[in-house]
This record gives structure tokens, sequence and C-alpha cells, in this order.
């Protein structure tokens, strides 16, 4: 009989204790796969917001403009390196914006805010957090018309309403003053109270007039990609373009600060939380073949003294390990299936708790807990308890082969 039937025929002489370990092993198989996918989920859906709010996955802008950002910088030949951008393998959505500070006044009130300028014609609801947000009106169509789109705060600060009068005042890219007239044409609602309190809309046809930018000109050019995972890949690609080598490409825990210290520091904390899981169970791995191999110590004595060598022992207790880890990771893919596709498809709705515009870190926040777990994670979680079922079975082995026949035979 080989090492690996007798490992297995051992395992099952306590079938109690080796259930009631595994059965651990499947509990941690659970608890690590709802920390990862919920962790997975929420960071993409946060990163993937974040983008939509107006600075992409990656973003492409003048030197300097992401520690000063002022309208004297701006990017030069804008549509060609946006034609060059949008034939690229992963991108999903190129917007050439200009951003800027400014100060919105009403008939009744002034208000400071910023503004981001847009063409109509490349925005989509699906990447652009604001568009997708307009509950009164609508997006202005032409880039060269008039028209302002507003956050609800800023519209009650301002007390206007849809076809309302709003002069905005900025500096050109000379330093001067300048001040354009426009009338309301959309209202959103973010539930992010910041953005809802300070953000408009304007048409970079006009904005670019004003500034006295040329046609192609702007500030920020936002790649929104498929997967926000590659995007310090695409960043690379992106400054590697000839059109670019006078601009400053950044990833989004650049330009966004601020969301890039909320994950890491949540990210943090899971990383913490899946360090206890595992240490619970690979201790009690350790105290399952620590108390099988004190209850042999009469056995191993009889095959040491019939010439088996302590090495062999080693191997032994090392191999019983192995199938105790492969049999709970077995029943922890089994248990925790069918709770992933739970939470994968449905998930547990804490809005009645936390309502339905919940931000944190200036991005929104599903209510709904769920989960999404990538390939990489799988093979992070699995691997990574199958190792600690592994070393925890290290000193057992070792003990196995220590105490010498002689003294062994003696135990009872």
């Amino acid at each position: 009989m080989n090492l690996n039937q007798l490992a297995w025929r051992n395992i099952w002489r306590r079938k109690r204790r080796t259930l009631i370990t595994a059965f651990s092993i499947g509990f941690g198989v659970m608890l690590s796969v709802t920390f990862t996918g919920s962790g997975d989920y929420t960071y993409t859906n946060m990163i993937d917001m974040g983008a939509s709010m107006g600075m992409g996955h990656v973003t492409v802008q003048p030197v300097g403009y992401h520690l000063k950002p002022t309208l004297d910088k701006r990017l030069k030949q804008t549509e060609k390196l946006h034609q060059r951008i949008m034939g690229m393998d992963g991108v999903a959505n190129v917007t050439v914006r200009i951003t800027g500070q400014a100060m919105f006044a009403s008939a009744r009130k002034s208000v400071g805010g910023a503004f981001i300028a847009v063409d109509p014609a490349y925005e989509s609801s699906a990447n652009n957090l604001l568009k997708h947000s307009i509950v009164e009106g609508e997006l202005f169509s032409d880039k060269q018309g008039r028209g302002i789109v507003i956050g609800s705060r800023l519209a009650k600060k301002l007390h206007v309403k849809l076809g309302k009068k709003i002069v905005y005042t900025t500096t050109d890219a000379n330093g001067e003053i300048i001040s354009d007239i426009t009338r309301v044409t959309g209202i959103f609602t973010t539930g992010i109270d910041m953005v809802d309190g300070i953000m408009a809309l304007l048409p970079i046809g006009s904005v670019q007039k004003n500034l006295k930018y040329a046609p192609d000109e702007a500030t920020v050019i936002a790649v929104v990609i498929s997967d926000q995972r590659h995007a310090e890949a695409m960043r690379d690609e992106l400054a590697a373009l000839p059109e670019a080598h006078e601009a400053e490409v950044l990833t989004w825990k650049k330009s966004q600060p601020d969301l890039a210290g909320v994950i890491a520091f949540d990210k943090a904390g899971n990383y913490i939380s899946q360090f206890l899981v595992g240490l619970l169970i690979a201790v009690g791995i350790l105290n399952t073949m620590l108390m099988s191999v004190l209850e042999r110590s009469r056995e191993f004595g009889v095959m040491m003294a019939v010439g088996m060598s302590p090495k062999v022992l080693f191997k032994l207790v090392m191999v019983e390990s192995f199938w105790l880890a492969i049999v709970g990771l077995l029943l922890g893919i089994i248990i925790t299936a069918p709770w992933y596709y739970f939470l994968y498809n449905t998930g547990i709705d804490f809005s009645g708790a936390f309502g339905t515009d919940f931000s944190y870190g200036g991005v929104l926040v599903d209510p709904v807990f769920k989960a999404r777990l990538f390939k990489e994670s799988i093979i992070a979680i699995l691997g990574g308890l199958f190792i600690l079922a592994l070393l925890a079975g290290v000193y057992p082995a070792w003990r196995a082969g220590r105490v010498p026949p002689v003294e062994s035979l003696k135990t009872i």
C-alpha cells in the first residue's frame, strides 16, 4: 500500500474529527469568497462610478495640470488623439473635455462651483454619471450651442428651474475674466451632495470660444476601458503614443487619490479579516493533525521498529494533511457555490438601513450587498487555504518522526 492510500485511510479513522476539520476549511472558503467577492464587486463599481464622473479610468491631460489645474494649460490636436485612442483594444469610450472652476449666478444668488464642458455627440449615459442622473430636462444637443445642465442642489441654491438663465464666470487661457449667459436645459441628481451642489455640464464648443481655445484644444481626454484592472497597462500604451508625448497620462489612482485611498484602506481591513480566518483554519488543522499523531505514537513506534524511517513518517503525515486540505476545499466549493450564486445574482439589500443614495469616498455605493470574483481571486483563495493547510501539518509531521521507537512503544 502506497503512502497516498495509507494516508487516505488514516484520515477517515476518526471520521467525526476529519469532517469537523473539513467543514471548518469549507466555512473558511465561504468566508473568504464572501470577503473577496464583495470587495471585488464593490471596488469595481466604485472605480467605474468614479471614472464616469469625468476623468475616466485613464486620463490624458497637460503636463502639470494634475497638480495645478488652471485653464492656461491645455492639450492640442485632441481630435487626432481622440481618434487614435478609440481604435485601441480594450477602450470602451473616449471623451474630450474641458474642466474648470466657475462662479454661477442667477437673478437671486451667486454660487461657486465647477464645470465639465462636453461634446454631447460622444457622451453616453453609461459613461457619464451626470448625464445618466438627469431627472429633469435633457443634455444640450449642440456642442456649439447654449445650455447648461446643473446639479439639483446647485439649482436649489441658485433658485432656478428649467429654462431659467444662469451666468457663469471663469478665467480664460490668458487669465482674463470672462462671463457668458445660458439657460438651464437639465437638472441631475446623483445622490452625492458635493457633486449635486457644485457641478455643471456645458457645451464644449461654446466654452472653447469663450476661453479662446482652438477647436481641437481641451484640458482632459477621459478614457473609459472595459476592465479597470488594466488601467496601468492602458496608461503605458497611451504614454507611448507619439501624439501624447507632450501630455501627462494618469490612471484613476492618480486622478482620484481620495477614492484610491478609501479603497486601499478598505482592502487592508479585508486582508486582515481573511488572515484571521486563515489563521483559525490553520490552528484547527494543526490541532487535528497533532491529536492524530499523539494518538498514534505507539503505531508510529512499531512502524519505525520494523524499519520505516522518520523521513517516511514525515511524508505520511504531510500526505494526510494534503488529503484533509483537498476534502475541505472540495466541501468548501460545494457549500460556497449556491451562496455565491445568490450573492452574484440577487444579493442582500441594505437600502433600508443606508438608503439608496449611500456614498463612500465621494462616489455612490450600491446598497445591495453582492459579490463578484475574478479568476485571480479564486486561485488566491483556494491556493492560499491549501498552502495554509499544508503548513499546519508540518509540525505534527515533524513530531511523528522525533520520538524514539522504544519510547513510542511504551505509550498506550
